[in-house]
């Protein structure tokens, strides 16, 4: 093989590899930046979450003024039951704890 058979070997190749990087980096940057604009709109906070068999979950999730009790499961996710909370009772649930998921499930349950 001659010189010149090499390099139209390995140009090809590096002008390949150059244009999988480039597009790499163009995706990196822009869709992360779309990720993050679509989701700031939307705060969502888990407060609590807990096993109840293995790979099955009740989690209680704080999405704006709504405390969302869904059930988990491998393949699916289920609303059991939704809670409006108050103001002041959301600046409660935003130190995440179990003493504060028991006094607004208390609270909403009637529970005294």
């Amino acid at each position: 093989m001659a010189f010149f058979d090499i390099i139209k070997m390995i140009f090809p190749l590096l002008l390949i590899i150059a244009l999988l990087g480039s597009v790499l980096w163009f995706v990196k940057k822009y869709s992360y930046q779309s990720r993050n604009n679509g989701g700031a709109a939307v705060d969502v906070n888990v407060v609590f979450s807990k096993m109840i068999l293995p790979k099955k979950y009740i989690s209680v999730v704080k999405i704006k003024d709504r405390l969302l009790v869904l059930g988990v499961s491998e393949s699916s996710i289920n609303l059991l039951k939704e809670f409006e909370i108050s103001p002041e009772e959301s600046i409660n649930t935003e130190s995440s704890g179990k003493e504060n998921f028991m006094q607004i499930l208390k609270k909403n349950l009637n529970f005294r």
